[in-house]
Formats: structure tokens, C-alpha cells, sequence
């Protein structure tokens, strides 16, 4: 699997080759001028690693504007697909298209939250300073500072709701604190597509919810394509407008009602699945039936407490995603 290239910009390392991060340039304005249609595609994606099918045929799209969910439970292929869509992991077969052309390793038109960041709570890197390489972390050198470049740091954590702690090192903060910093630091850049890698894993309740609406509003008003995987997918039914479900490799998107039904989510795990609705919930569970001896994972179970915490991110058969954040 391609490693991608570190660079150290003030003290943080940064993933230089995702790391699209400038404005977007005037090539990529040209490729949403008019853009009505679909900003990504992804046809037929298969990705084969020592022997094993990782990804299966994996066919979506996503239009301008609309918030997606990425769904499945631990190995089910959802960080692989995302290397893929950055540009980290090259397919065995199959293509990936942002605005209509086929995916480049470099362009601003594409944002990315990771999982998660690691820094050491002493590294003296406030959250203003993490957003503004969002503008020029790509760059080698230390950026020049600027009474532009210090109005759009300001205005990005005042959108988030970062600004009380923007002085705060950023290894100090809450989960819910880091998520906003990093999802400032990936729209910093005015991405048309943002992909997140599981930012509401490990988030208490009320913090969840608030990312959920962050994410919500700003696809809505800036007409942000927003895919968001997650384990869970009853956070995100409030706003999510289709979604992609995986299971083994294999995905089954359109929207919720179209997906996530017995019939659908039974094909895809290869054994019986019931899924019910409970008080505006939905949980999926293995129901009986299946057929015995099959190796397929469990289904996810939707009804867990809600204040028990969130699985450790996908750590089977693929990358953990866990990396500096940054756009490509």
C-alpha cells in the first residue's frame, strides 16, 4: 500500500501528498462552474490486498450539496474506500471521479477530517494555528502572516464555534473541541467535497449531535458534498439524504428506505438481517436463518445506550485512518 510522503510544517506533521489545501485554484473553479451534477463518482471500485477483496464492485455518486452516509461496522471497507477517493490506495479496478474527471492526487476540491489526530498535549500548536495551515500547511516554509489570512482564521473558528478556544493548545482539547478544529481547518480551504473518517467515534452525546448539525448546515449552505462514515447510523438520519451501507467489501447505497431493509441488508451480509424501527431509531440485527457456517460479520446493532462509547475505528484488513488531517 503507498505510504504517503511527511513533511514537518511548525512542528506538526502534515500528509503532504493529501494535503490539497490551498484555495481552490482556477482550474478547479472551472470544474464547478455550472456543476449541477455529480461531484463524486465512484464506479465499480475494487481494491485486492494479499490475496483478499477488500473493496467489491463499490458504485455511488454524490451531487453538489448533499450529505451522505458512509455505514459499516469494523472491516467493512469504509477507510479503504476513502484512500481510494483521496487518492491514497490505487483500485485494482474500477474509477473515481471529482467534478467529472478522474481523481488527481492533488486538487483543492476536496477536504479531509481523519479519525483522529495524535499531539502531545505540550506541542504549542493552538487551534487558530491548526486551521490556518488548512490555507498554506502544503507549503514548505512557515507561512507569512497576513490581515487576510488572520480575518479567514477568524471567521472559520467563529463558524464552528471555536472561537473561545481558539488560544488553546489543541492537545488540550475535548474530542468535541478537536473535531470543530479539524473540521475548520478542512473547509478552510472552500472544498466542494468533504470526507470525514469517523469524527463522531468516541464523541459523548451532545457533542455528536452538535458535529451532526455543524456538518448539516454548512453542506446545505454552501453546497458541500458531505460524506461521513460512521458505525451508527441513527445520528446522522435527521439530515443524511442517501446513504451507503457496506458490508465485506460489498455497498448498497440509495436512500433509506431503499437500503436499509431486510430484503437489501440480507444480500449484503450474506445471511439474514431484520432490521426494525424503534421510536425513530432504526437497529439492524442478525435475525435467524442465516445460513450456518457463513464467515460474514455480524450485523451492525443499532441499539446500544446511547452514552456507551463508540467502537475503536476499523482497524481489519485496512488502514486505521489514523493521520494528520488535511485536504487533497
Amino acid at each position: 500500500m503507498t505510504q504517503p510522503k511527511l513533511a514537518e510544517v511548525a512542528g506538526v506533521t502534515e500528509v503532504a501528498e493529501v494535503a490539497g489545501m490551498s484555495e481552490v485554484t482556477g482550474t478547479d473553479a472551472n470544474m464547478l462552474a455550472g456543476t449541477d451534477a455529480e461531484m463524486l463518482a465512484v464506479d465499480g471500485v475494487t481494491v485486492r490486498l494479499a490475496g483478499r477483496d477488500v473493496l467489491q464492485d463499490v458504485r455511488f455518486a454524490i451531487r453538489r450539496g448533499e450529505f451522505v452516509g458512509l455505514i459499516g461496522s469494523n472491516g467493512a471497507g469504509k477507510t479503504t474506500l476513502l484512500r481510494v477517493i483521496l487518492g491514497l490506495q490505487v483500485p485494482t479496478a474500477g474509477t473515481v471521479r471529482i467534478a467529472g474527471r478522474l481523481r488527481a492526487r492533488r486538487t483543492g476540491l476536496v477536504g479531509y477530517v481523519p479519525q483522529k489526530i495524535l499531539l502531545d498535549p505540550d506541542m504549542p500548536l493552538r487551534a487558530r494555528d491548526l486551521v490556518g495551515l488548512g490555507l498554506d500547511g502544503h507549503r514548505l516554509g512557515i507561512g507569512l502572516p497576513s490581515r487576510s489570512r488572520r480575518n479567514l482564521v477568524e471567521e472559520m473558528l467563529r463558524a464552528v464555534g471555536a472561537e473561545r478556544f481558539a488560544d488553546e493548545r489543541v492537545g488540550n482539547l475535548s474530542g468535541g473541541e478537536q473535531q470543530r478544529v479539524l473540521i475548520a481547518h478542512a473547509l478552510i480551504s472552500s472544498p466542494a467535497l468533504l470526507l470525514l473518517d469517523e469524527p463522531l467515534a468516541n464523541l459523548d452525546i451532545r457533542s455528536e449531535q452538535e458535529i451532526v448539525a455543524l456538518l448539516s448546515r454548512f453542506s446545505r449552505e454552501q453546497q458541500i458534498a458531505v460524506l461521513i462514515s460512521a458505525h451508527e447510523m441513527n445520528p446522522l438520519l435527521p439530515v443524511m439524504d442517501r446513504v451507503v451501507y457496506m458490508a465485506a467489501g460489498k455497498a448498497a447505497s440509495g436512500t433509506t428506505a431503499e437500503v436499509v431493509r431486510p430484503d437489501v441488508l440480507s444480500t449484503l451480509y450474506g445471511q439474514h438481517v431484520d432490521v426494525i424501527h424503534v421510536h425513530d431509531r432504526i437497529l439492524v440485527v442478525a435475525g435467524r436463518g442465516g445460513e450456518p457456517g457463513t464467515a460474514h460479520e455480524e450485523p451492525d446493532v443499532a441499539h446500544e445506550e446511547p452514552d456507551v462509547a463508540h467502537e475503536e475505528p476499523d482497524v481489519a484488513h485496512e488502514e486505521t485512518g489514523t493521520a494528520p488531517v488535511g485536504s487533497a
